[in-house]
């Protein structure tokens, strides 16, 4: 088996918590155990600048950007952070750039980078975009003009394909579809934790509008009403934690409705075990880890029926309605009582469907089948991108040509200014032992 030298890029790592976040961080622990080389590269949090080791030795370059904007992302600018990148990508001996995230401006600056250096380049899009909005339509064009330069693409559901083939204009073959995965032996259920005289209904999420905090609000005082036993656990936090703070006020549901604020991957499992029915009420949704490590636990699954949701789970152990309140209303209404009447399989049972679904190893020898057939092809010349860019768009393609040109002329000078000869090169820390076997897939 070849061996890659891989550098993880993107604004979403520890200490920030989310999907990507642990995507990145299990891909990468996999990938050194099979023996490849791998770096992470993200943004300073705080006081934690420069290098940091983690498990299995996994090195984080945190830079120090000074330009963060909402969310953890940073300013696109295409060039701040290129000095930096150049030496690292250089003094690590890097083969290949992953980026990861649509809106992650430090890994589009990091593709662009590589494709200066002739390195191979793979993008992994964890989300899904309308066409409509002012937001969607400024990122998508974006994105449309980074992915130019791309080898391939990863998207972590079919659904999440189909968007990002249109929103990017990419050719369809170039997509692969590799999905999320789960580390099962820390999603085990414990049925002496959940309660018999009441049925407890858990929610862990971001509580921000894309995540259906409002269906949520919507649908808690319908749902406490009509059922007296049922009570809520919420994990998680965000700036619409305030309106599910207000229902609990308005409605006094102070000893059925428990906020628990923001939540340590770690501590997930704790929470789930202690419930009997998973909600997940977001509005868009590529894979959703969340009601994988819900149905791993062994919690009945309710979800609306929004992008990949439906593809991440056998029918009979999710439930989907459609984004509204009356449909999650009703639907959670016969997870209820199926529950009451003991018509769902036991936690246990579910764990085992589920365990072997999802699995860091699979995904991490899938995505090295992506590694070995970017590695075969061959890099472009300037002249070759610029033709790729300019055949884009014949009148934006003129600006494309313009900037892609004058970083291309900055890069030279940090080239001159500090040829690659005096870059010392990184000593390679890998102690990972442990070795995936290829019948796994």
């Amino acid at each position: 088996m070849k061996k890659h030298r891989i550098c993880m890029i993107s604004d979403f790592f520890y200490p920030n918590m989310g999907g990507v976040e642990n995507h990145i961080y299990q891909l990468s622990q996999c990938l050194l155990a099979l023996g490849h080389k791998v770096i992470v590269v993200t943004h300073a949090y705080g006081d934690r600048i420069g290098v940091r080791y983690l498990s299995s030795f996994l090195k984080v370059y945190y830079l120090p950007l000074q330009t963060v904007l909402y969310g953890q992302v940073t300013l696109p600018t295409l060039i701040s952070a290129m000095p930096l990148l150049r030496d690292i990508l250089l003094r690590e001996d890097i083969s290949i750039l992953h980026a990861h995230g649509a809106f992650s401006a430090l890994g589009h600056e990091g593709i662009l980078d590589a494709g200066m250096m002739g390195l191979h380049t793979v993008f992994t899009d964890h989300s899904l975009f309308g066409f409509a909005e002012a937001s969607s339509i400024v990122t998508n064009k974006f994105l449309e003009i980074i992915l130019t330069d791309i080898d391939h693409v990863i998207c972590v559901s079919h659904t999440s394909k189909e968007n990002t083939v249109l929103r990017a204009s990419l050719h369809p073959p170039t997509v692969s579809v590799i999905p999320n995965a789960v580390d099962s032996s820390c999603f085990t259920p414990d049925p002496t934790k959940s309660r018999t005289d009441r049925v407890t209904i858990v929610i862990v999420s971001r509580l921000v509008y894309r995540k259906g905090t409002d269906l949520l609000a919507g649908v808690i005082p319908l749902i406490c009403a009509h059922h007296p036993d049922v009570h809520f656990i919420i994990g998680g936090d965000g700036p619409k934690r305030v309106l599910l703070e207000e229902v609990r006020e308005k409605h006094q549901l102070h000893d059925r409705v428990e906020l628990l604020g923001g939540l340590e991957h770690s501590h997930v499992r704790d929470v789930l075990v202690r419930g009997d029915i998973f909600l997940n009420t977001s509005l868009t949704e590529a894979f959703c880890i969340a009601i994988v490590e819900a149905a791993c636990c062994g919690l009945q699954v309710v979800s609306t029926r929004v992008g990949g949701v439906p593809e991440v789970l056998p029918p009979e152990l999710l439930r989907l309605a459609e984004p509204n309140v009356p449909a999650l209303v009703s639907t959670l209404n016969e997870a209820i009582e199926s529950h009451r009447h003991g018509d769902n399989i036991t936690k246990l049972d579910m764990h085992e469907r589920v365990k072997d679904l999802y699995t860091w190893s699979n995904v991490a020898l899938r995505t090295l089948k992506v590694y070995d057939l970017v590695s075969a092809i061959p890099t472009r010349n300037f002249a070759e991108r610029i033709q790729k860019f300019y055949a884009r768009d014949p009148l934006a393609g003129l600006l494309y040509v313009v900037v892609l040109t004058l970083i291309q002329m900055l890069y030279h000078i940090l080239c001159w200014w500090r040829p690659a000869k005096d870059i010392e090169k990184a000593m390679d820390l890998n102690f990972c032992k442990t070795k995936f076997s290829s019948h796994s897939l």
